[in-house]
């Protein structure tokens, strides 16, 4: 029974001395560090089970390397950009960018103008009266907090929301 050889990868010049200069750059994070070293010791004709064995990481992994080496042949891609992570899909967003617009004017108004008996809105406060009001109907207080966070939406610390202007 034959064995079957590894795809054989062809670096340009330019190419490896780019992957050269990742590995050797002491703050290149150390997965693509080990993505450069792959896609080298491939293009030297060493196949997956020598990579694996020299690297101390599974075949599996040299082989998803070489083959998405090989897949971005040809497409404008910089060889950083060939290193990177596939896209992840996710879930979709469980909220319109109309809900969030919305729990943000209600975070930089005055709870007052809302009968709320507090001085400054807290994630349990807002997510209580987006919800009340309908604009919502579920958020958990950690989103709030999350999408205020991610805003840089600080009700609780900014003395705008605590004290009225002046007139």
């Amino acid at each position: 029974m034959a064995l079957l050889m590894p795809k054989i990868l062809n670096l340009s010049d330019g190419e490896r001395h780019e992957l050269q200069k990742l590995i050797d750059k002491h703050k290149t994070p150390q997965q693509l560090v080990l993505r450069a070293k792959i896609i080298l010791m491939a293009s030297d004709g060493q196949n997956h089970r020598e990579i694996a064995r020299s690297l101390d990481i599974n075949r599996q992994m040299a082989t998803l390397w070489r083959n998405r080496w090989l897949e971005s042949e040809g497409k404008d891609l910089s060889i950083l950009q060939r290193l990177q992570d596939r896209e992840r899909v996710g879930a979709p967003a469980k909220f319109s960018m109309e809900q969030v617009t919305e729990l943000f004017a209600l975070a930089c108004s005055s709870p007052s103008d809302y009968g709320r008996p507090i001085s400054h809105w807290t994630a349990r406060e807002l997510a209580e009266e987006i919800m009340f009001q309908g604009i919502i109907e579920s958020i958990s207080v950690r989103h709030v907090g999350r999408l205020l966070e991610e805003a840089e939406l600080k009700p609780h610390a900014s003395r705008y929301w605590l004290t009225p202007p002046c007139g």
